[in-house]
């Protein structure tokens, strides 16, 4: 007798169990669907993120499909005081990189190419540069060189100028 009251027990709690199982499944799973729906939209928006964002960071860009213009002169730049309140003057020859197969090419790339736009360009990185002093310069170059490489893709597209260099640098 004792043991077939431990079975029907045991038998109870098993059914409570798979019951309760149940129970919690169907009440657990709309949360675990909307929690995954929520994770696949970041995911999406992340992967768009990068694949929207600077290509030449990832070196996705063909060199045959590359393009280099150089400034046809260095630049002399007046650089920002520094904390020895002396001016400091840099000499800079820049180069770039423009892609051909940018959809924005077709519009910009030959004034690019043939230096119809140097002296905007050079403007441009005489803006950034100066407000550099010379030990950030000195410090750190690529950071100049992608704050250049920003200013020029806010105004062409992300990937028509894919690079900024410098062929130059004489910080005096």
């Amino acid at each position: 007798m004792k043991r077939s009251l431990l079975s029907v027990i045991t038998f109870a709690l098993v059914l409570v169990n798979l019951v309760l199982t149940a129970v919690l499944t169907i009440a657990v799973l709309p949360e675990v669907q909307n929690a995954n729906a929520l994770i696949s939209k970041v995911t999406e928006a992340i992967d768009l993120d990068l694949e929207s964002g600077d290509a030449a960071a990832t070196g996705d860009y063909d060199q045959a499909d590359l393009t280099d213009v150089a400034f046809s002169d260095t630049l002399t730049v007046a650089l920002k005081k520094g904390s020895d309140g002396v001016q400091h003057y840099a000499v800079v020859g820049v180069v770039l990189q423009v892609n051909n197969k940018s959809e924005n090419y077709a519009t910009y790339g030959t004034a690019l190419t043939d230096g119809t736009k140097e002296s905007y360009l050079k403007s441009v990185a005489n803006d950034v540069i100066s407000s550099y002093t010379l030990e950030e310069i000195e410090a750190d170059q690529k950071a100049v060189q992608q704050a250049i490489l920003q200013k020029y893709q806010d105004e062409f597209g992300k990937d028509l100028i894919v690079t900024v260099g410098f062929s130059s640098f004489t910080p005096q």
